[in-house]
């Protein structure tokens, strides 16, 4: 069970030391900006990260495992030469272990998020970068305890500010349900994440931000604070950036969320949209 609970932080792990011993120190002028850009969630980027999280010390006995691997394929579509949406799909891979007494291991996918942002091709006054539009959830879990089993539905939302090498911003969301399962709990919540990161000019990006998640039908809050370092380096011409981090828990519901320290690593493979 532990050899299972552990098989996807051994293959991330092995792909992100393939591609550090891949990659060229080479720098390139434009891979600050490409670095940059990245911190941008509606960046004019198509980009497809990889992010594994673990968390441990889950449930009321502290002795629940769960690690995931976020599949996060983000694609800018040209509108006009005004506006553009940018698509934003968050595909999770859940790997859990006694979250809750009698629980047992769950392995599979989780459900998916898919977000839409309504965004102008050129900053706004100040600078400022926004956009708007839907987020949409789809029941997609293979196993009823790694899902809501239900059909939601709400606004996203997300403004940021680039100036030199920081990035300041929030990006948020609240979730509805409105159709599945009926016997499964209904879903209200809101997503908020703060963020703020700075890129150096050799392509290092420091970053702290919170995933914050309010349950309106449990009146809990999740509050987990992540600091992360990444590099955008080059396997051969490819621009890819790999980080990783810590993440603090400063709030999680009482006898369920996680009580430890957490981690994060991922590789975000990336292409500039013409």
């Amino acid at each position: 069970m532990t050899s299972q609970l552990f098989r996807m932080k051994r293959i991330f792990v092995c792909l992100a030391c393939g591609l550090c011993f891949l990659c060229t120190p080479i720098a390139h002028a434009q891979d600050a900006d490409l670095a940059k850009k990245l911190s941008n969630p509606i960046a004019n980027l198509i980009s497809i990260p990889f992010q594994f999280n673990y968390n441990d010390k889950i449930g009321p006995l502290h002795e629940g495992k769960q690690s995931y691997l976020n599949i996060q394929p983000v694609i800018p579509i040209h509108l006009n030469p005004d506006w553009n949406v940018i698509s934003r799909t968050i595909l999770p891979i859940v790997n859990q272990n006694d979250i809750a007494p009698g629980s047992g291991h769950q392995f599979g996918l989780g459900d998916t998020l898919q977000s839409l942002f309504f965004s102008p091709v050129a900053p706004g006054p100040g600078g400022i970068i926004w956009g708007v539009g839907p987020a949409l959830q789809f029941p997609t879990a293979t196993d009823m305890k790694l899902g809501t089993g239900k059909y939601s539905a709400g606004p996203t939302g997300v403004v940021l500010w680039q100036t030199g090498g920081f990035t300041y911003g929030m990006l948020a969301n609240h979730l509805w349900s409105y159709a599945g399962d009926s016997n499964r709990r209904e879903v209200s919540s809101t997503f908020l994440q703060p963020f703020v990161s700075y890129t150096t000019k050799d392509a290092w990006t420091f970053s702290l931000n919170t995933e914050s998640t309010y349950n309106w039908v449990t009146d809990k809050w999740s509050v987990p604070i992540n600091g992360t370092i990444a590099k955008l380096v080059r396997v051969g011409k490819l621009p890819v950036q790999i980080g990783g981090g810590l993440r603090y828990w400063a709030a999680s519901p009482a006898n369920a969320g996680p009580k430890d320290l957490g981690y994060r690593f991922f590789v975000t493979v990336l292409l500039p949209s013409k």
